[in-house]
């Protein structure tokens, strides 16, 4: 072998000695090809060559080779330091050598390369001012390696010298001929502290190949990486994958490069900006059949920051982004860690004040004592008035960077002592807020992180003033469906009821989802759930109407197919393109007897006290507001105590991902799951994670219990006689004598009088006594026939005739009044009070 085996030399003679070195005949060095020749590949470079020094300092020895050419050329096993290659100049003038084809060429005394296009570099192995060595590269581009492929090489060279000074290789001390290490290889051993990652994809199947660098940067072991691309970068941003999948489909023409910087979140919630570099080599066809891509930790190459991804990242985010506090999470996401900054804050201007949307950490140990006296309630509010810094920046509109040491007043100086940057956020011509950004490290504001900031304030002032509108819209919604529902539901004798509205999370929150419970008698009691069509302020109109009409309807009496037959014609009456759907049902609370109506909705369910759950077989009829005619037929079923009564809208049972026949057996499974003994509670797990609702959602709950007293009834027709007072007398003590309320009795039969009395006066037709006795109470209820309400007068004097009556029906009464019923036929209640309360 010639005494100078530089580049062209060792080159053309490895041809020929394929199966080792001339004059030697060992294997080449063994080593995991792999990774490292997908980072070669990916900087240009066919082979790399470890050159060490030997012990005298008079040759140097080839201690390992790798690359995906290393078959093709034939380095020599030592070159002399006084020789005229490449690696020995390189080494004695311990300065990199980067060598053109040209350049390669015309070298004095150098060998002939085997093809016209290789380049070759030279880097010297040097640690602490001692020289251990030379790493060759050989490339093949007619342009020899670009600027980006020369920093990683060298960077490559610093990597494999550190081994070198550490001991971790001993080959400066081997023997010609002695067996050099096999496992793991020097190259490789390098490879992995610079923390390189590597891929190669397969565009037609999705198949990746990563090695165990790449999987632990992006946070994944190989256990969990089933060789798929949409698993390589599962850990990563939302706001990054979108970029990430443009960036790994290979759409670009053959050797066209890309580049991304993009973040992952590992399984320890640790956050890591990774740079990612992809090439398409060429392919015969015009499918690329190859991605070739390395991914290396920002830290590791020198990163260089991408203001236009970042930004449009941060367009795109703030776009989806729709109420404030969304704003607020995306600022954070943006500004924190990518600046590497110890808080950020965001506040909304309004008036004289700051109301802060979010502060990061979101601590009051980690804000100044005046953001600590206004802490309120989730967040503070901070007056501009005690803020100039502040207040100075929203008058002028302008960025205001402070460095470490400036001597801020006491609400912002412990916000940023190593630097502290002002954002005021320009929209429509105005400031509608300020962001901070503050780090405790001296920082420096560079010039392109001063441009961000700059982009930043424009674009995040846009969002939140459009974010503003959105929630004050939203507020309102709110509000409007608030005023259109109940404030609260009655308290009921034997049973409880509870209700859950949930408003829509897409577009325009007020529905047209109701529900009410309306007491109809002292025990009787109506439940009743609908859906207005669309989601609309027309809807939520209609659905207030819907609501009051049923309303007025049951307490007038009817029956429950007459007061779904009125909706019915109220709605078809008012000449609107929406229909709605109803589920009526009145419940006897003493006698557990309950009587259904479904217009178009949904059958109700029951849980039996047993756990078991089914759906009430309810003869349905139309929706209301199609057809005026329409017939709404009842049926009738029996509660025992113990039973829960479920009435739903299609918000929590239907999805366009959810079919109603699967939404209907989840709420079935549900209730029989749920504690009846917590009403509310059962409420809430039949609500379960609604998450992002397509629709507004309404549930109604009834857990009847039974009366415990069952009240006592007694009634008479009062015949029109002239002593029809007297006989209502008798049977009114007659009662009471077999009731055992003997203390009560004169009060009673006093109310008893009058009421008769001005019934048999003032009216035509049948007039009926009802007594009721419910504990300690007795209720007196005389009934007639006129359309009129008994009216008290008002002035009484001496001269008057009559009048007294109902005055002396109140005072002896702790209630009375007078209730319109079905038909027209008023009727007049009165309440004794207790027995002892009765003198």
């Amino acid at each position: 072998m010639p005494h100078d085996g530089g580049a062209r030399a060792g080159v053309s003679q490895l041809r020929a000695s394929q199966s080792g070195a001339a004059g030697t005949g060992s294997a080449p060095p063994a080593r995991e090809a792999v990774p490292v020749e997908r980072a070669l590949t990916f900087a240009g470079a066919a082979l790399a060559a470890v050159y060490a020094a030997g012990a005298g300092q008079e040759e140097l020895r080839l201690l390992e080779t790798a690359g995906p050419a290393v078959s093709e050329y034939g380095l020599p096993e030592r070159l002399p330091l006084s020789g005229g290659s490449p690696a020995a100049q390189a080494f004695r003038s311990d300065r990199p050598l980067w060598l053109t084809p040209a350049a390669l060429a015309s070298y004095e005394g150098g060998p002939t390369p085997p093809g016209a296009q290789t380049s070759l570099g030279a880097l010297p192995l040097t640690a602490e001012g001692r020289r251990l060595g030379c790493l060759v590269f050989v490339g093949a581009s007619a342009d020899g390696f670009e600027a980006e492929q020369r920093r990683f090489l060298t960077r490559y060279a610093d990597a494999v010298a550190d081994l070198l000074k550490a001991g971790t290789e001993k080959a400066g001390t081997e023997k010609a001929g002695t067996a050099r290490p096999t496992a793991p290889s020097l190259l490789d051993r390098a490879l992995r502290t610079l923390r390189v990652g590597s891929f190669v994809l397969v565009p037609d199947t999705g198949v990746i190949d990563a090695d165990e660098t790449l999987l632990d940067l992006v946070g994944l072991t190989p256990e969990e990486f089933d060789g798929k691309a949409d698993s390589l970068i599962a850990n990563a941003f939302p706001e990054d994958m979108h970029a990430l999948m443009s960036v790994l489909e290979p759409s670009t023409p053959a050797s066209a490069r890309r580049e991304l910087e993009f973040r992952v979140r590992c399984p320890t919630g640790e956050m890591r900006w990774l740079s990612l570099r992809c090439r398409v080599p060429a392919s015969p066809g015009d499918r690329p059949q190859q991605l070739l891509g390395v991914v290396t930790a920002t830290s590791v190459q020198r990163r260089s920051a991408d203001d236009v991804s970042r930004i449009q990242w941060l367009t795109a985010a703030l776009d989806d982004a729709t109420t404030v506090r969304d704003v607020g999470r995306v600022v954070v996401t943006a500004l924190r860690e990518p600046l590497a900054a110890d808080r950020v804050a965001l506040a909304e201007l309004r008036e004289d004040r700051l109301i802060v949307i979010v502060l990061d950490p979101p601590r009051p140990d980690a804000w100044p004592e005046t953001w600590r006296a206004e802490w309120r309630s989730e967040w503070p509010d901070a007056p501009v008035r005690a803020l100039p810094t502040l207040q100075l920046a929203l008058r002028d509109g302008r960025m205001d960077l402070w460095p470490a040491g400036t001597a801020l007043e006491p609400g912002l100086a412990g916000i940023g002592a190593g630097g502290l940057a002002v954002l005021p956020l320009p929209a429509k011509g105005g400031v509608v807020g300020v962001c901070l950004v503050g780090w405790d490290q001296p920082h420096e504001f560079a010039t392109e992180e001063r441009s961000v900031l700059t982009a930043t304030a424009a674009l995040v002032g846009q969002a939140l003033e459009r974010a503003h509108a959105y929630d004050a819209e939203q507020e309102l919604a709110t509000l409007l469906q608030r005023s259109l529902l109940p404030r609260r539901l009655p308290e009921l004798p034997g049973g409880t009821a509870v209700a859950r509205y949930l408003p829509a999370r897409r577009g325009l929150q007020v529905g047209g989802d109701w529900y009410d419970v309306i007491v109809i008698s002292e025990d009787r009691v109506a439940f009743v759930i609908g859906d207005v069509q669309g989601h609309s302020a027309g809807a939520a109109t209609i659905m207030g109407q819907m609501r009051t009409a049923v309303r007025a309807y049951a307490v007038e009496g009817h029956p429950p197919d007459v007061v779904v037959s009125h909706a019915n014609r109220l709605l078809v009456g008012m000449e609107t393109d929406l229909f709605a759907t109803c589920c009526y049902v009145e419940v006897d609370m003493e006698e557990g007897n309950a009587l259904f109506v479904r217009a178009g909705h949904l059958a109700p369910l029951l849980r039996q006290p047993d756990g078991t759950t089914e759906e009430v077989e309810v003869e349905g009829g139309l929706p209301l507001g199609v057809l005026a005619e329409a017939e709404f037929p009842m049926t009738a079923v029996a509660l025992t105590p113990g039973t829960v009564l479920a009435l739903v809208t299609d918000g929590l049972v239907e999805a366009a991902d959810l079919p109603l026949d699967e939404g209907m057996d989840r709420t079935r499974a549900a209730l029989a799951a749920a504690d009846p003994a917590d009403a509310g509670r059962m409420a809430d797990e039949l609500l379960g994670d609604a998450g992002r609702r397509e629709d507004d959602v309404a549930l109604l709950l009834l857990r009847y219990d039974g009366m415990t007293a069952r009240p006592i009834r007694s009634g008479w027709v009062v015949w029109r006689l002239p002593d029809a007072v007297m006989h209502a007398r008798r049977f009114t003590a007659r009662t009471l004598r077999r009731w055992e309320v003997g203390e009560a009795a004169d009060g009673v039969l006093l109310v008893v009088s009058e009421l008769v009395t001005n019934a048999l006066i003032h009216t035509q037709g049948p007039v009926r006594l009802d007594l009721i006795l419910r504990g300690d109470r007795v209720r007196v209820c005389v009934s007639d026939a006129s359309p009129r309400a008994p009216a008290k007068p008002v002035i009484v004097d001496w001269e008057s005739t009559g009048g007294r009556g109902l005055l002396l029906v109140e005072a002896m009464s702790e209630s009375f009044g007078s209730v319109p019923v079905a038909g027209g036929t008023p009727s007049a209640p009165a309440a004794p009070t207790k027995p002892e309360d009765a003198r």
